[in-house]
Formats: structure tokens, C-alpha cells, sequence
């Protein structure tokens, strides 16, 4: 197998994951901006399991490259590239046309995965633009997580004017998926507290061990909101809410005046959403987040070199013809950080 025809998995419809289908295909010609990408690592997020499922909620283009976070060495440049030479190490950005904030509607159709080819590929021809250079200090398999879970969450706590998080600051995250392990590990390195829930004894210890501050089972304690507006005393002054509409309610219970709630994900769906008024009265912020632009993500490698931080990686390796063993491994949420494919 060459850069000329390789392995990619497509989306060849929305009914379920039989319609994940692996592939070969041809490389699109090299355009003068273009850099030729060969991937080494893919990580997964939930939106990756959902669009074959037919549940996302933006617009999916017939037999699109799934995925959408990848690391990878380029190979060859179009003859007016700038940014980029072979033998550079480089992340994918999640939508390109997404290189500075805020994001609008309008960048929607340019997301890999779903609107275009996303990365589950041996290989891909990208603009130079849509490219970033790797934190020095990572392997491609951390680089590859990056994308979507950590610059979410960097999003979520530095992209807000006036509201970034600050030493000292109190913040509830929610599971143990990308984006909350990742929220911890940056609230943690720049000095704040971190109130942690899970509904697994075991992944509780982990929160732990990953310098959770206190760890709520919220099996056990379904209160979970209220326990953590007891435990950082006023509230706390930032939330990752993953959930959704079925956790938001205990996100609210927990926030502090002025503080905000990152709403991040829709896990438990959109039904039973707390009213405006539950809003209102606790006078705080609730704002849509969306992944990081370049620029943030750009940002965000420079912090990850700073400050020595390591993503949270789960121990299973899934080789790329074994993709749908992985999404029904982290489906069944036996993962503890990113799920990750290997390439290449």
C-alpha cells in the first residue's frame, strides 16, 4: 500500500455501525498549498461513534473519511507550502476553516469526519492551513488526542474574555471522557481545585490518582450538585457540562454566582432541559462551547510543552482494521482517557 491508494473508512450511511466500511481509495492530487499527511495515530470522540448512528445533530456528506483527531509526519508539499516540510510532526484541526474565534455556523461544513474526510486513513492531502505543528513534547499517540477533547476544553476555561479560569478557582468536571481528564489536567496546572464526579468506584480512584481534589460517585450521591456548591463553599466558578440536558440541572445547583457552565456535550440527550428561569436565578453564564480554532490550539501545545502535561491515554491500542472493536469499546465506556487507533 502507497500514498497513491490506501485504506480509509467511510461512512456509507446512518443506520448503525455496519455502515462504517473500510475502503481503498486514491489520494487526491497534490495542490500547490497542499501537504500530504501520513497519519500515525487517530483518537476517538463520541461524536465519531453517533455519525453512523444517524444521532448527530449536523449535517453528514455521503461516504465521508470518519474521524476527525489524527497525528501524523508529512510527507511531501505543494510548492508553495510555507508552514510545513517532510518530516514535520502535525495535528489535525477540527474544522478547517475554523482559525480564530469565535466559531460560526458557517465553518459547519467544513468539520472532518462528517462534512469532510476526516483522518481514519492511511494518509490525507490537506492545505497547509488546516495543519498544526505538534507539542515538542508529546508522542504521536498523545498528539493525537488533542484536537477535539483538549482544545474543548481549553476553549471552556481561557476563550471566555474575563471569565478565564484563575489559581484558586473551583471547577466541577464531569466522567472521565477527554475533555473532563483533560479540563482537569489544565485546571490543576494553573493552580485551581478540581471537584470530579463519576458512577465507577474504580475510575473515583483514578480521578484521584490524576489529582482530583474531591471525587463525588454520583451513583451514590445523586445530589452531586449540591455536594460540590458544600464543598467549594459559595459554588464553584466553572463547570464542564458534558451531560446535557439530564446533568445540567445539578450543574446549576452547583455553580457559583457570575460563574460559568461550559456546554459541552449532550450525552444524555436534550429532553427535560432545566427551564430559563432555573437559569436566571442563579445569575450565571451558560455558553455553548465548541472545540478550540487553530489560534487556541496553537496556544494550547505551547501550555501542553510549558507545563509538561501528558494526555490521559487509555492502555488498549486498536490497529485501524479493527475500528469498530474500538468504537464498541468505548461505547460500552470501558475506556479511562482517549481511545486511540493506530495507523501507521
Amino acid at each position: 500500500m502507497s500514498a497513491d491508494t490506501f485504506k480509509a473508512w467511510r461512512v456509507t450511511g446512518i443506520k448503525g455501525w455496519d455502515d462504517l466500511v473500510l475502503k481503498e481509495r486514491t489520494s487526491p492530487k497534490l495542490g500547490q498549498n497542499d501537504v500530504l499527511v501520513k497519519w500515525r495515530y487517530v483518537s476517538l470522540n463520541y461524536r465519531d461513534l453517533i455519525i453512523p448512528m444517524g444521532q448527530y445533530p449536523f449535517p453528514i456528506t455521503p461516504d465521508v473519511v470518519a474521524g476527525s483527531d489524527a497525528a501524523g509526519e508529512v510527507v511531501s508539499c505543494g510548492n508553495k507550502v510555507t508552514l510545513f516540510k517532510p518530516g514535520d510532526r502535525v495535528i489535525s484541526i477540527s474544522a478547517l476553516s475554523y482559525q480564530t474565534s469565535p466559531f460560526k455556523p458557517h465553518m459547519i461544513p467544513t468539520i472532518l469526519g462528517s462534512a469532510v474526510d476526516g483522518p481514519l486513513q492511511e494518509y490525507s492531502t490537506m492545505d497547509e492551513s488546516t495543519l498544526v505543528e505538534m507539542p515538542q513534547s508529546l508522542d504521536f499517540q498523545q498528539a493525537s488526542t488533542l484536537t477535539t477533547a483538549a482544545s474543548t476544553a481549553w476553549n471552556a476555561f481561557f476563550a471566555l474574555g474575563g471569565k478565564q479560569l484563575q489559581p484558586g478557582d473551583w471547577v466541577l468536571i464531569q466522567g472521565t471522557g477527554g475533555v473532563s481528564l483533560f479540563g482537569l489536567q489544565f485546571a490543576k496546572a494553573v493552580g485551581a481545585k478540581v471537584i470530579a464526579t463519576s458512577s465507577s468506584e474504580t475510575k473515583c480512584q483514578l480521578l484521584r490518582e490524576q489529582g482530583a481534589d474531591h471525587v463525588i460517585n454520583y451513583k451514590e450521591c445523586p445530589t452531586w450538585g449540591e455536594e460540590a456548591k458544600k464543598i467549594s463553599g459559595e459554588g464553584v466558578q466553572h463547570v464542564l457540562e458534558i451531560g446535557g440536558a439530564g446533568t445540567l440541572g445539578q450543574s446549576l445547583e452547583a455553580i457559583a454566582p457570575s460563574g460559568v457552565i461550559s456546554l459541552v456535550g449532550f450525552a444524555s440527550g436534550f429532553a427535560n432541559a432545566p427551564s430559563i428561569m432555573d437559569i436566571l436565578l442563579r445569575t450565571c453564564i451558560v455558553r455553548g462551547t465548541m472545540v478550540g480554532s487553530k489560534e487556541e490550539i496553537v496556544e494550547m501545545n505551547d501550555f501542553i510543552d510549558a507545563k509538561g502535561i501528558k494526555p490521559s491515554v487509555d492502555p488498549t491500542v486498536f490497529e485501524l482494521k479493527d475500528l469498530k472493536d474500538a468504537y464498541e469499546y468505548m461505547w460500552a465506556g470501558k475506556h479511562f482517557g482517549k481511545v486511540t487507533v493506530r495507523v501507521s
